[in-house]
């Protein structure tokens, strides 16, 4: 390691020592014990290009031990990606600053994820590996590799305990995803203190079973050894590679070095005194770097800027000489205009026959993939089940890399991470799908969907106690008030095929928000109110007489059809009754309150909700007055209609509901 070498390394830590000491608060060990290995990676190895972090060939870096962000946000600043400057490193953990305790995608720039929940950035970042793949698959042509980078990521201990992590390296090796570089910062502590109270297995040869290439390297302040483990992991072009680097938590600081305190605490004055002084730093002073340090780095992003200028010589002769793969890149990567599909009466055509509405989605997934080459996702080994299987769009494996359905295995997690890193890639829209009761195996990573603002597209079915036979460890029942509860998460549960049309189609049009399809198992009929205004989340779908109904209904999916039932019985009573169908809360929330008043006017205070699943969030539509019919425990095993009967969703009932307030 050259002086200057050593230097840059050490700004790193400096860096970081001092934005934590400032904050009170942060996690130091990471950071001062992964410099090297991250400032060798992205001097030497890593393909990016500060100047234009947008780069569509860039390689990917995740930072799945988000806690150590200080390390993340010293290279940003000295490879001088958006001019992060010294004062937004001062600013680390302030409200309102650009260094947030956990790296935050689309806040800085750089940021290639959100992290912070260990494991998570290791899925992400075989959901980037896949989303390269495909795309190198689809667009590269001989002697034009325009889609060629790698993803890297990098992690300790922690997001090698965490499940998601195991999920994602066994899909990452089935499928042979050699562009994946795993750097495993190795230093046996975690905060409760040595890694040995829980946590002995050998990660190694665990990772040669998941069909990776394991290298070791035994100093992780060895740059030379550090930069020969990558330049043997690129060498690979049939498995995806972890580099185990054995490194000491807290490096440099003597009186915290090795040990859990350094993990999560700042080290204190005088240590970070002792720090600069154990290291040689030749400056006094806080948050000081010595300008050739920073005209190293300023040398660096010089010369990572010709990488892309090369790249663009390259993508100018592939434009030139493929015009039709020039508008399929802008496609994928701009988005297709659906709006004549999704204008057309086809698209919008009713059923003729009761349909499950997860046999709607399969069939209108598969028309909007006709006109949406880049639609992509699969299911967590449920595709048959959640009808999620794309007619002639081929299976993405090792053997196919240009198949469009994705087979997750059982893993909901891994899955759920999975899309979230291809859709942060970039030039693909991504789904999953599973069960909506093991939607719970999703939702952390979903948290972070929502949090990043990526529009993926769930479909979670078999959405009720209408699973019938499975019994209650198959029957959702309090998962939709959750998902509902989410911020900035969308939910439709649509109650015919028209309403399954609007799901879809907010979905796709959808920008910034993630959506959450919840479908049927169970057959429902066609009903003869419903239509476009779903788009609205909620509208009159079978009104009353009077402009005042004497009562209203709301309901959503498969209770939707009971409510109109009631209300002919109560209509026999005498009673005129309205019925709203509430596909959306979400959205009906969005709409503006002179629409909602007309929908559910607030003089109209005798109202019944009907939902099969709790009864949570129903109040804020049906207020003290009113009642809610809905599911009080957590089902039961039988046939989905006695089910239905048992529990009190029948016409009868419902319609006792109202009787009862009016």
């Amino acid at each position: 390691m050259s002086k200057i070498e050593e230097m840059a390394v050490n700004a790193i830590r400096v860096l970081s020592a001092d934005a934590i000491q400032k904050a009170k608060s942060g996690h130091p060990g990471l950071p001062l014990g992964a410099a090297p290995a991250a400032y060798e990676l992205w001097s030497r190895h890593m393909k990016h290009n500060p100047a234009n972090p947008e780069w569509k060939n860039r390689d990917r870096f995740v930072l799945s031990g988000g806690h150590g962000s200080m390390l993340l946000y010293s290279l940003l600043h000295l490879f001088g990606y958006g001019n992060l400057s010294v004062d937004d490193i001062k600013n680390f953990r302030q409200l309102d600053s650009l260094t947030p305790g956990h790296p935050e995608y689309g806040h800085t720039v750089g940021i290639e994820a959100t992290t912070g929940p260990l494991g998570q950035g290791m899925a992400m970042a075989v959901g980037m590996a896949m989303a390269e793949a495909h795309l190198a698959a689809v667009f590269n042509k001989d002697g034009f590799p325009v889609v060629d980078h790698y993803t890297y990521v990098l992690g300790g201990d922690g997001c090698m305990m965490e499940g998601i992590s195991s999920e994602c390296f066994s899909l990452a090796g089935t499928l042979g995803l050699s562009k994946l570089i795993v750097l495993y910062d190795s230093n046996n502590i975690s905060i409760e203190g040595s890694t040995d109270i829980a946590f002995t297995e050998d990660v190694m040869k665990r990772f040669e079973a998941f069909g990776f290439q394991t290298i070791e390297v035994k100093d992780g302040n060895d740059l030379n050894a550090i930069g020969a483990a990558i330049e043997e992991a690129k060498a690979d072009k049939e498995r995806p590679s972890l580099i185990k680097i054995n490194t000491l938590i807290g490096f440099g600081c003597p009186a915290k070095q090795g040990k859990a305190s350094a993990h999560g605490e700042p080290l204190g004055e005088e240590n970070v005194a002792a720090l600069k002084e154990n290291i040689g730093w030749p400056c006094s002073g806080d948050f000081e770097v010595p300008k050739e340090v920073y005209d190293h780095y300023n040398e660096l992003s010089e010369k990572l800027a010709q990488e892309e200028e090369n790249w663009n010589k390259l993508f100018d002769e592939y434009c030139e000489k493929y015009p039709e793969m020039k508008q399929k890149w802008d496609d994928y990567y701009n988005g297709y205009d659906l709006s004549e599909l999704f204008n057309s009466d086809e698209y919008w055509a009713k059923a003729e026959k009761p349909e499950a509405t997860r046999n709607t989605s399969g069939i209108l997934l598969n028309l909007i993939k006709q006109h949406m080459p880049n639609l992509v996702g699969g299911s967590a080994d449920l595709a048959p089940s959640n009808k999620t299987n794309m007619k002639d769009a081929g299976d993405f494996s090792r053997d196919n890399y240009a198949g469009s359905n994705f087979h997750f295995g059982v893993r909901e997690q891994a899955m759920t991470a999975i899309v979230n890193g291809i859709a942060l890639h970039g030039g693909l829209r991504p789904f999953a799908a599973t069960f909506f009761v093991f939607s719970d195996y999703t939702k952390p990573m979903a948290r972070l969907t929502s949090i990043m603002k990526l529009p993926v597209i769930f479909v979670f079915t078999h959405d009720s106690i209408g699973v019938g036979e499975d019994g209650p460890t198959h029957e959702p029942v309090e998962q939709l008030a959750a998902f509902r509860s989410m911020p900035n998460f969308t939910v439709f549960r649509p109650c015919d095929r028209v309403e399954t049309a609007a799901a879809w189609e907010y979905a796709i049009e959808s920008e910034s928000v993630p959506t959450g399809l919840v479908l049927t198992r169970q057959n429902l009929p066609q009903l003869k109110g419903s239509s476009k205004e779903a788009l609205k989340g909620g509208y009159i779908i079978d009104d009353s007489n009077k402009a005042e109904p004497d009562a209203i209904i709301i309901a959503s999916g498969s209770e939707v059809s009971l409510a109109i039932e009631a209300k002919k019985q109560l209509a026999g009573e005498g009673a005129d009754v309205r019925v709203v169908s509430m596909p959306s809360m979400d959205v009906f929330e969005e709409q503006t309150e002179d629409y909602r008043n007309s929908v559910l006017p607030p003089s109209c205070r005798k109202r019944v909700a009907v939902e099969a699943l709790s009864d949570f969030g129903w109040y804020r539509y049906v207020g003290l007055d009113g009642k809610v019919v809905s599911m009080k425990g957590f089902g039961a095993s039988g046939p989905a209609e006695q089910l239905f009967e048992k529990f009190g969703f029948t016409p009868e009932n419902v319609a006792e509901a109202v009787r009862s307030i009016l």
